[in-house]
């Protein structure tokens, strides 16, 4: 039998208890050894003909179990998300509370669905900030002359304010976990790089007056902030009516003179629909 228990954490997170009673885990263990047994080979048999009788005494019960965690969790746990009604929006963490022999197993599992979003009066607010820059821009004497500003510049000044504003008045908190799996992403990728400059971490950090605690900070208000964005974007472009029509990709695609890149890029359309609709709230922001 396996029962589960459903609690909400803060930050849209959820934490599954999932009980596994030892009936169970004994078949999904024969399952779990006869796929082992199809492949283990022994001295003067073939691979997947070694009797099982003989395989028991060389295959270790870890084995067996860890094999039994693989194919068995996954399949648990969309079951009970499928059943809760969950959207995870990054993969679990699983952690094995108990595992006894001929006991009750217990299994943690913590996910994380989309944050919500609460926009407020952020229209209202940047157009005041847009109203105070332009302001800003007005010559009047004793003012030293304005020099013409460039207007790219002009609108990527525009559009940082927007951000930043948006940064600042929009509610949305990030579940940890999802902060948890890219700064894990982020210190993998920061080690291999060092390591292949032959450097070490730490006479990396040292050499950019960073402790490794500090450095954890840092990336934390980094993803932090990147994932805040990103959700808040996804969020006007749905009130908005932000979309992505035919005559847009078929533009972009267009637009892309080697074959071999075109082909790459309509094989991944659904990620360059993404990218164009996030460039088209942006434009969004910028001509409130």
């Amino acid at each position: 039998m396996i029962k589960h228990t459903l609690k909400k954490l803060p930050k849209n997170t959820h934490e599954i208890l999932i009980d596994i009673s030892w009936d169970e885990i004994e078949k999904e263990y024969k399952t779990a050894f006869d796929v082992i047994l199809a492949e283990f080979s022994f001295e003067g048999f073939r691979k997947g003909k070694v009797p099982p009788s003989l395989a028991e005494k060389h295959i270790a019960k870890d084995q067996v179990y860890n094999q039994l965690i693989r194919t068995m969790l996954p399949r648990v746990y969309e079951e009970i998300i499928k059943k809760e009604g969950l959207r995870p929006i990054v993969s679990p963490k699983i952690d094995l509370v108990t595992a006894k022999e001929k006991e009750t197993w217990q299994v943690k599992v913590t996910l994380a669905e989309k944050p919500e979003v609460n926009l407020g009066e952020y229209k209202n607010k940047l157009l005041e900030t847009k109203a105070n820059m332009k302001k800003d821009d007005i010559w009047v004497p004793g003012k030293d002359e304005a020099k013409k500003e460039d207007p790219n510049a002009k609108k990527d000044k525009i559009l940082n304010e927007a951000l930043s504003l948006l940064l600042k008045e929009v509610s949305c908190e990030i579940p940890p976990l999802l902060v948890e799996s890219e700064l894990n992403r982020k210190l993998t990728q920061l080690l291999d790089d060092v390591q292949k400059i032959g450097l070490t971490v730490d006479s990396y950090l040292q050499s950019k007056s960073l402790t490794m605690e500090r450095l954890k900070e840092q990336y934390t208000r980094e993803i932090t902030d990147m994932y805040k964005l990103e959700f808040i974007l996804l969020d006007i472009a749905d009130k908005e009516k932000i979309e992505v029509s035919d005559t847009d990709m078929n533009k972009l695609f267009t637009n892309l003179k080697d074959d071999k890149e075109r082909e790459s890029a309509k094989a991944n359309a659904y990620f360059y629909a993404s990218v164009l609709r996030k460039q088209k709230t942006l434009d969004f922001l910028i001509s409130l």
